[in-house]
């Protein structure tokens, strides 16, 4: 009898990591794109309180998709209570980037805002594409 509620209590145990390890599966982000700037090939995941802040973790590609109009891109993400967090781009490149944002009040962080911009110097205002908000299930 002993050995059954072993096994039960393991497989138990086995079914209850799967499922935990699926909530914190990466999902993907549609590309975020705006005249001259691109995020692509987008994934997002949300941390588990004991790891990285139990923040909103992103991973893809910032593109400058007009190389020749001599401005930077850059990502913005923030978490709520907190402004935006800014990722510079390199101008005519495709950079990779694999961060996390996070709340450093809080055990884990619940809603996330993320939008790719083209920096058009200080005479001109940025153009941004459209938030994409994110909270945690």
């Amino acid at each position: 009898m002993r050995k059954w509620v072993s096994v039960a209590v393991a497989a138990g145990l086995f079914v209850g990591g799967v499922g935990g390890a699926m909530a914190d599966s990466w999902k993907v982000i549609p590309t975020r794109t705006t005249d001259g700037s691109k995020f692509r090939e987008a994934k997002y995941r949300w941390e588990p309180k004991d790891s990285n802040h139990g923040g909103f973790h992103f991973k893809g590609d910032l593109v400058d998709s007009l190389p020749n109009d001599g401005h930077n891109v850059y990502l913005q993400v923030k978490v709520q209570g907190y402004g935006w967090s800014r990722f510079n781009g390199v101008q005519r490149k495709t950079v990779h980037l694999d961060q996390v944002v996070y709340d450093g009040a809080a055990l884990y962080s619940t809603q996330a805002w993320i939008r790719t911009c083209r920096d058009r110097g200080s005479l001109r205002p940025d153009n941004c594409s459209p938030e994409l908000s994110y909270k945690r299930k």
